[in-house]
């Protein structure tokens, strides 16, 4: 049984080394297990090409060491330094509108550049032979939040060649290309590969098919840029490997980058997070402005346990406020110890805060940590002691089997970017939406990618929107034993992004297709006879299944054909919680609805109740104080 442990993010480059001991003990002190170091260290490592300084790094690596703490050293290169650009002053990636994303501050390289990927085999070659049978280097962690900014999508020369080559692997022919892609349309045939630009700059929408495969290979670049990394630190330890993906950051598949490590980590910033990129409302907002949405770390830990296939951490938590989204507010009391606990209750091996001791300069000089600039504790390294007590309840809890399941594809996303075909139409809502449902509802969550073969452990699987789903994932799905709940949107496009010629959902098993497709505008609801509505997106249905559910006006809005379910629109919060509720109780599958904010989770010892509410809510008898965390042992 791997051993659950807190950590914290640090950067002794950027302190005097006679602050090192001091702090590494008082980090031991607290009840900290992990340290994070290094990936942000390139200029300190090789201040000039080939001019390599070791001495400080192995410093600090001995003195963290001998504080008795695990060290997980960060591969630099989500920073090089400025020397770097003068070397290869073309390795900039350029955004979509022709402009170079310079320097002067990080994730400044275009993943297809290939000198610049040359040298950082070279600094994670030396690396590694360096410090890859160091006792104390327990773990490896490659890069920098990937795709972090807009720089996973390159528009860069090198970007344009690299993609050329990626066509003619994926294709053979320049014709079968054409055929691929539909070029017929508008005259866009091409003569040869190296015709072929980038999805940029055209006068009105590029060809969809054009720019899902240079979605595709963008994400691919960002894989074998991993794998790069990963094969040279393999080569010198056996220690695991990791990455620390984002919050919503969908621009590359995580879960194939995720398959050439051996752990997944997110960074997790519920305030930053809440402002920057959740759609909800202002009086939601207003409402945990201080607390975080109570699902949007959920979701992203079950999707990373997913990534990881099993061992996931959280690589930096928030301990503070940040300063990086539209307003910043200090934490609830409480909600630091929340948010970490609430990871280790999802499976977290390791919750690591960001940062230490908050910088007095450079851009994060108003991103606090767990001291301050003045070196004294800031109120979440007090948090983090109620963490470590936490840990001691939750040390040997193992994750408690879900039987519910929700599928995430990152293609999805992609597609729906592409073509939204409506301003309100996003995957990635489309997926959360289903999971706030089933969380509010008190049940644990699996979220499972869309290539899972192995599903007879689910007895509802919940796959809304996925694009595409070759004919293996359908009979995975369908072979399941389990409620497979579809729609909309699901299955509407082939591989090279086209309507399928027996049009969509084109589901084996299912004898039903989409006839006419209205995406909605606001407040234009398609109102059902359940009550409740469509909102954003409705399909009108024909074939030979069974009607759930209709319209007002008589139409199928839900339908069934033997355990394949499809819903041909965007439920309001309060009717597809109904319909959820409704598919759990029919499969026994116990539900608790909490009130606004209380969540639930449940692992093999404990149910873990959190208050995400900015007041008191009471639950079973029971009043649940802000920001309060209950363990409540099984019998």
């Amino acid at each position: 049984m791997t051993q659950k442990g807190l950590g914290v993010c640090y950067y002794p480059e950027q302190w005097p080394s006679h602050m090192w001991a001091s702090d590494a003990q008082r980090m031991a002190e607290l009840g900290l297990t992990w340290v994070r170091i290094g990936e942000f260290a390139w200029s300190k490592i090789e201040p000039k090409p080939d001019q390599l300084e070791w001495a400080w790094l192995d410093q600090a690596i001995d003195t963290l060491a001998n504080a008795g703490l695990k060290i997980v050293l960060g591969t630099p290169t989500a920073t090089p330094p400025r020397w770097m650009l003068t070397k290869h002053p073309d390795m900039l990636a350029v955004d979509a509108e022709g402009r170079p994303r310079k320097f002067g501050s990080r994730r400044h390289y275009c993943f297809s550049h290939e000198g610049y990927k040359q040298e950082c085999a070279r600094i994670v070659g030396l690396l590694a032979e360096r410090y890859g049978d160091h006792p104390a280097i327990c773990a490896w962690q490659t890069d920098n939040e990937y795709g972090c900014h807009d720089t996973t999508i390159s528009y860069s020369d090198a970007a344009r060649d690299a993609f050329q080559h990626w066509l003619k692997t994926r294709y053979g022919t320049v014709e079968a290309l054409n055929q691929a892609w539909g070029n017929v349309f508008w005259s866009m045939e091409y003569g040869a590969f190296d015709e072929v630009d980038l999805p940029n700059l055209t006068v009105t929408e590029p060809n969809p098919a054009h720019q899902m495969a240079f979605r595709r290979f963008s994400s691919d670049q960002v894989v074998a840029f991993n794998k790069l990394q990963v094969d040279l630190i393999r080569a010198q330890t056996d220690a695991p490997i990791i990455h620390n993906y984002m919050g919503r950051i969908t621009d590359f598949d995580h879960f194939k980058v995720g398959q050439d490590l051996d752990i997944a980590s997110w960074d997790s910033y519920p305030l930053g997070f809440l402002e920057d990129r959740i759609n909800e409302d202002e009086a939601f907002k207003a409402a945990y402005f201080k607390q975080g949405h109570p699902d949007f770390q959920a979701f992203h830990h079950d999707l990373y346990r997913a990534v990881g296939r099993g061992r996931w951490w959280v690589m930096e938590q928030q301990p503070g406020a940040v300063n990086w989204a539209p307003y910043n507010p200090a934490p609830l009391p409480g909600m630091v110890r929340l948010w970490a606990t609430e990871a280790f209750a999802h499976g977290a091996e390791s919750v690591l805060y960001f940062r230490w001791r908050q910088a007095p300069f450079a851009q994060e000089q108003m991103h606090t940590g767990l001291y301050l600039p003045n070196d004294h504790p800031n109120i979440a390294a007090h948090e983090a002691e109620q963490v470590v007590r936490d840990l001691s309840i939750l040390q040997t809890d193992q994750i408690q089997p879900a039987r519910v399941a929700l599928m995430f594809d990152y293609e999805s996303q992609w597609g729906t970017e592409i073509q939204p075909q409506g301003q309100g139409f996003d995957y990635f809502d489309l997926v959360f939406h289903h999971y706030k449902a089933l969380r509010r509802l008190g049940v644990n969550i699996d979220i499972v990618p869309p290539n899972a073969e192995n599903l007879a452990a689910y007895d509802i699987i919940f796959a809304p929107g996925v694009m595409t789903l070759s004919a293996s994932q359908q009979a995975a799905l369908r072979d399941s034993g389990a409620k497979v709940v579809l729609g909309p949107r699901t299955n509407a496009k082939t591989e090279e992004f086209a309507i399928p010629q027996a049009l969509a959902p084109d589901i084996d098993g299912l004898p039903l297709r989409i006839t006419n497709i209205e995406s909605l505008r606001p407040g234009a609801l398609v109102p059902l006879a359940n009550g409740g509505s469509f909102l954003h997106w409705f399909e009108h249905l024909e074939g030979k299944v069974t009607t759930l559910l209709t319209t007002m006006q008589g139409q199928p809005a839900i339908v069934e054909k033997d355990n394949l379910i499809y819903c041909a629109g965007w439920l309001d919060v309060g009717s597809l919680q109904e319909f959820i509720g409704t598919l759990l109780q029919a499969a026994e599958i116990r539900t608790q609805p909490l009130p606004d904010g209380l969540r639930r989770r449940e692992t093999d010892q404990h149910i873990i109740y959190m208050n995400y509410s900015a007041h008191a809510v009471a639950h079973n008898g029971q009043t649940f104080a802000p920001a309060d965390v209950i363990f409540k042992r099984k019998d």
